[in-house]
């Protein structure tokens, strides 16, 4: 094998379209090959190149800005799980008065714009939260299921059941006490204005009413009793067909029927009470 004199890596490509080498392409050139159509197909291959280097140049954007999107959506859904941990930090000092402290499950509820109970906004309500709220919203807990069947799940998603009382049996004065406590709470959860308003006069309109002057001591009743019925009824129609209505306005005719069986409940259960008593005398 003959020897080899220089590096090949080293030489220099000729410059064919030169003029240095007319003749060579003069014998190349016949009637399908022409220095035209070579240029063309030059062209044609840098086009073909230029066009698939711009599909990949889009496909790669395209690739990046699905993969921000995600991550973009990814932030918000952190935000969005956890948006105490993000709110802006005010320029304001240690107020003088402490903020008021929910339990997980009613500011849960509230967050879905579901029904909850009036108690959790009395002082009682608010006493047990500051107390419980040592505990990890996380933490699982056992509770019996409405089946009767038991379950471990999450402590913020259960209630107090021993300790709440309904709305309807509250004194009257803890029920003004947690109305204006509830419509912060319902604003700070980002309720539409809307309904804020409506439930706003909703129970002015009960505690301004001329039922609670009454020297009747079942007319306060029937007023807590009325309100306790009808948010409940709006909560189910809200996610019915019938959809949300608005119950600011009290209804005279519905609140006479309560009254009627308000008076009826407190009448028997009198009645019940006296014949237990003469039950008890004539044993």
């Amino acid at each position: 094998m003959p020897r080899i004199q220089n590096d090949p890596n080293l030489q220099v490509c000729p410059d064919y379209a030169s003029e240095d080498f007319v003749d060579t392409r003069a014998q190349l050139i016949n009637e399908n090959t022409t220095d035209r159509r070579w240029q063309q197909q030059r062209n044609d291959d840098r086009e073909e190149q230029a066009h698939r280097q711009r599909l990949e140049d889009e496909e790669q954007e395209r690739t990046n800005q699905e993969r921000a999107n995600e991550e973009e959506d990814a932030r918000k859904e952190e935000r969005k799980k956890n948006k105490y941990k993000y709110i802006p930090i005010q320029n304001s000092g240690i107020p003088n008065e402490p903020a008021i402290t929910l339990s997980s499950y009613a500011l849960r509820k509230l967050d879905k714009g579901e029904y909850v109970e009036l108690w959790y906004f009395t002082n009682d309500g608010l006493d047990e939260a500051s107390v419980k709220k040592t505990i990890d919203d996380d933490a699982m807990v056992l509770s019996t299921l409405a089946d009767g069947s038991t379950a471990w799940i999450a402590s913020a998603t259960t209630r107090s059941a021993r300790s709440i009382i309904n709305d309807e049996n509250l004194p009257f004065e803890e029920f003004c006490q947690a109305c204006p406590r509830f419509l912060m709470a319902i604003e700070e959860a980002g309720w539409p204005q809307d309904r804020i308003r409506m439930t706003a006069l909703f129970w002015r309109n009960l505690q301004v009413h001329s039922y609670r002057s009454l020297q009747d001591p079942l007319a306060q009743k029937t007023l807590l009793v009325y309100q306790a019925k009808q948010r409940k009824r709006w909560h189910i129609a809200a996610k019915s067909s019938i959809g949300p209505y608005n119950i600011s306005v009290v209804n005279e005719k519905v609140l006479e029927d309560t009254r009627s069986r308000v008076y009826w409940e407190d009448r028997l259960k009198k009645d019940n009470a006296r014949d237990y008593k003469v039950s008890l005398r004539y044993r």
